[in-house]
């Protein structure tokens, strides 16, 4: 009875229309993912207005920018194992309290070292809620939206996008000081982690966790009764959680593992080395343009490029295919790059060069920027999913610090061009990668996990095994 009313529950939760529910999930999740892109990508523009106060060098620049990506890696695998082994709520919440702290640590530190020291807190915290804020909207959404869902929590990093610019334009532009406007820009980071605290407490545990795992199999009968308004109710037939030794060790996780975490390497590589270090190149293409206009400019390839390619992605992923997208954005950013590095005088002209590197933002934000981040919680079994989603999260971040680090070491040694098109080859390896991995859309997570296989010859082995009743005896 117990496996029959777990089957109904998940197939609930798989068809349940589109509710309240899920958009209070997205209100809460995307207001602490908005925290995590605002805090990681402000730091471009922090920088800038440090480098003069505090005469920082491009060692100096390199390690500020890339601190919190560095603690990101680790925070992802950290707390993205302790969501599978301990729940995700307890995650959910704390990782928001960390990010509040860091936030304001950083807007009143007095020395590059007590900022680094803060940036890496903080980073501990964004990387911890990467997994779990992309694994609990996962869980919680219905079959049809899944992707649409996740997507959404993600766009939130549009927003963070660009607040963090526009921030800066209204300080800079009402004459605040540079010194303010930066310890300003760190402490607004702190506003949204801190109101999603509570929010994020009152927050059901992920239904699909509690009723199939261990450790969590008690609570399912209750949550699911509330998550369902009372239809439904009846407790799973718990499942251990995978060890992490043991999910290594599979070939069949190892070979998602390479293509969810590998090409989110490859794309954050990309993304969040053009990113943080696109004042730098605004630079190089506008020798002697004031902070003022190179954060306009900024401001314009996000507002522009970015928003749209978020908003397309979030529309047409459940029906385009979560890794077809993923495949055709990495084409297109491999597209974009290559004309820049291989075409003359693009890195000199001004409106070319933002139109071509406007395009690969867009195609970056309908394509692998979103697909990476909802894929590696769709693709594991439910007791190792947020392990899963946080290697990948902590490897992608992983290969965001190389990409911050390395981006102006390149620049000053390959020169823009030389850079971007190593970044197209970069972009072409993600396209390869992406071959590996199996398409999720429209498919239970069950189905895509190959859980609902085990349901079934489970049950089959069970009736195989239990003793023949006795023949009707005819009257």
């Amino acid at each position: 009875m117990a496996d029959t009313r777990s089957a109904d529950l998940i197939n609930a939760l798989d068809e349940a229309k589109l509710s309240r529910f899920h958009l209070r999930a997205v209100l809460v999740s995307g207001m602490g993912f908005f925290t995590d892109a605002y805090d990681l990508f402000v730091i471009g523009i922090v920088s800038t207005l440090l480098k003069g106060q505090w005469h920082l060098g491009s060692g100096q620049l390199a390690v500020l920018n890339a601190t919190m990506l560095g603690a990101a890696f680790l925070g992802a695998l950290v707390f993205g194992r302790i969501a599978d082994v301990f729940g995700r709520k307890r995650v959910y919440w704390l990782v928001a309290a960390i990010m509040v702290v860091a936030a304001i640590g950083s807007a009143f530190a007095p020395s590059l070292a007590v900022l680094i020291a803060f940036r890496f807190l903080l980073g501990l915290g964004v990387g911890g809620d990467y997994p779990v804020s992309a694994v609990l909207m996962t869980e919680y959404a219905n079959r049809k939206d899944r992707g649409k869902l996740v997507g959404l929590v993600f766009s939130a990093q549009a927003l963070g996008l660009i607040v963090g610019p526009l921030v800066a334009l209204a300080l800079l532009g009402g004459g605040v000081s540079e010194n303010v406007t930066w310890r300003v820009l760190l402490g607004v980071g702190a506003l949204p982690a801190a109101a999603v605290i509570y929010l994020r407490r009152k927050m059901p545990e992920s239904p699909r966790y509690q009723a199939q795992v261990a450790a969590r199999a008690q609570d399912a009968d209750r949550q699911m009764s509330a998550f369902t308004g009372g239809a439904v109710s009846g407790t799973a037939a718990a499942r251990p959680v995978i060890g992490l030794k043991a999910f290594l060790a599979n070939r069949r996780f190892g070979v998602l593992l390479l293509g969810t975490a590998g090409c989110w390497f490859l794309l954050d590589y990309a993304y969040y080395g053009n990113t943080i270090s696109t004042p730098q190149i605004i630079g190089l293409i506008k020798p002697g343009a004031s902070a003022i206009v190179t954060i306009a400019i900024q401001l314009a390839i996000f507002a522009v490029a970015a928003l749209p390619g978020y908003a397309l992605a979030i529309a047409r992923m459940d029906r385009f295919g979560h890794r077809r997208l993923q495949l055709l954005g990495f084409v297109m950013m491999a597209l974009c790059f290559g004309v820049i590095a291989a075409v003359p005088g693009m890195t000199t002209a001004v409106a070319p060069f933002l139109i071509v590197y406007g395009v690969s933002y867009f195609f970056s934000e309908f394509g692998p920027n979103v697909t990476t981040f909802v894929l590696p919680g769709e693709l594991f079994p439910v007791s190792v999913r947020a392990t899963g989603h946080g290697i990948s999260a902590g490897v992608g971040k992983f290969g965001a610090f190389v990409g911050v680090f390395l981006f102006p070491v390149l620049q000053s040694s390959l020169g823009l061009r030389g850079t971007l098109l190593l970044t197209a080859g970069v972009s072409v390896a993600g396209a390869l990668l992406t071959l590996v991995l199996p398409e999720p859309a429209g498919l239970s997570l069950e189905e895509v996990s190959g859980e609902a296989e085990k349901a079934v010859i489970a049950a089959a082995e069970r009736v195989l095994a239990a003793p023949p009743r006795p023949a009707a005896i005819p009257e």
